[in-house]
């Protein structure tokens, strides 16, 4: 029986780099480290979706599944969810390209996050319909 290769959801946001100074004190990559990753990148895909500014109100379901190691390129990918009439909900996976095999990837960590869209008042703003397929 052939083993299913997974494969990342949605479009590539964010590469970074696993370096020392991202460690724990036991020397792995810490864990908030991490989700501060997967927050930048759904961040940066609920404000090109949204064409304005927004801000993390939710974070949900986040599983870690395997170590993130110093010197993981660590990748993270963003696949909308939910559209509402103030908020955007992305999926997000971390993956990892580790050592010499340029060409593999492992999950390492998924979870889901929530963003309100927000004026220059810093009040939630309606997400542009015209830019977004909304909700029913």
């Amino acid at each position: 029986m052939a083993e299913t290769v997974e494969s990342p959801e949605g479009e590539l946001v964010l590469r970074t780099l696993a370096l020392p100074k991202d460690t724990n004190p036991n020397g792995d990559i810490f864990g908030g480290w991490l989700l501060s990753q997967m927050d930048i990148a759904g961040g940066l895909a609920a404000k090109h979706q949204a064409n304005n500014r927004v801000a993390t109100v939710a974070i949900e379901a986040m599983t870690f599944h395997k170590p993130v190691f110093v010197g993981d390129v660590v990748c993270c990918y963003a696949a909308q969810r939910r559209v509402g009439t103030t908020s955007l909900t992305f999926g997000i996976q971390a993956w990892v390209v580790r050592g010499a095999r340029a060409g593999s990837r492992i999950k390492v960590t998924e979870g889901v996050f929530t963003f309100v869209s927000m004026g220059a008042d810093g009040r939630p703003q309606a997400v542009a319909v015209t830019r977004l397929e909304a909700e029913d």
